[in-house]
């Protein structure tokens, strides 16, 4: 039997998120976005850093319809984000940064409300909603107008609101900014969860540590432009520093600022040129021997 595909291999499924050549010029000629490629694969925690104003926002309003991109390409597992709206917004649930809730809803009511946005069937949006209102201990607040909470069960709505109708992607712009230090605990250990359990998840955030912890791949943007990716250990190898924090401050021009510089009168990062330094002249040696034993 013929293979159904050339040399008998499967299809190759599609990514979560595919971007081309993506440009977004507002009317003024400010260019937010300028040719960005990324490519995040099915079951990604994939973070992207980059300082305010970068395009980080830009990037999530184009994929799910919020902003029009001036020209490129964008797919959501497959789907034209704009030719085929629909079927690619289905697949994302966004978490944006603003605290866009209506505030005459109730916490009940804007879960429900939401999820009937996106077609979900009246019983399992109950069904839905009451796991979700557990899972993020909003069982108690329920019945209030999202106005009368507090930041912090604000963040928690939101994110719920964005996991109603079971995204396949899920974007999480700041999903931590202004909350304390256990909700974001609690948030960390939800989304690995999630992930773990198969959700392709999209960070943006500020704060550095929790791109480290949670995310197996990083990309810095800055001036509406991809600059570099990878794990934060490579992300760090390409700046030839530390650590991650330090590779951002390299990114934005601030080294001056890294808090590895002098740590107890040490200046690390000069200790971790010799090392590389060091090593490099042992293998120089070491070829150099094999050389003369030939």
């Amino acid at each position: 039997m013929d293979a159904p595909f050339p040399n008998g291999s499967a299809e190759q499924a599609p990514n979560a998120l595919e971007i081309h050549d993506l440009v977004k010029r507002y009317p003024n000629g400010v260019e937010a976005l300028r040719c960005v490629a990324l490519s995040i694969e099915p079951g990604d925690f994939f973070g992207l850093l980059g300082p305010n104003g970068a395009g980080k926002s830009t990037l999530i309003h184009c994929t799910t319809g919020l902003a029009q991109p001036t020209s490129g390409s964008i797919e959501v597992f497959g789907h034209n984000a704009i030719d085929d709206y629909a079927e690619a917004r289905q697949a994302v649930g966004l978490a944006p940064q603003e605290l866009n809730l209506d505030w005459f809803l109730t916490v009940e009511e804007s879960l429900d409300y939401h999820a009937g946005y996106f077609g979900m069937p009246k019983k399992e949006r109950r069904e839905r909603t009451a796991e979700l209102l557990e899972t993020f201990s909003l069982v108690d607040k329920k019945d209030e107008r999202t106005r009368t909470l507090s930041g912090g069960m604000k963040r928690r709505l939101i994110l719920a609101r964005a996991l109603m109708h079971r995204p396949r992607l899920l974007i999480l712009d700041e999903p931590t900014a202004g909350v304390d230090i256990e909700l974001r605990l609690e948030l960390w250990h939800y989304v690995q969860r999630i992930n773990q359990e198969g959700t392709t998840i999209l960070l943006t955030t500020h704060y550095l540590e929790e791109a480290e912890q949670l995310c197996d791949k990083i990309a810095f943007i800055n001036e509406g432009t991809i600059v570099s990716q990878g794990s934060s250990d490579e992300l760090a190898e390409t700046y030839g520093v530390a650590n991650l924090e330090d590779a951002y401050l390299s990114l934005v021009g601030r080294r001056e600022l890294s808090r590895s510089k002098v740590e107890g009168g040490v200046d690390l990062e000069a200790e971790i040129e010799a090392e590389r330094a060091l090593e490099a002249e042992i293998q120089a040696g070491e070829e150099e021997g094999e050389e003369v034993a030939r």
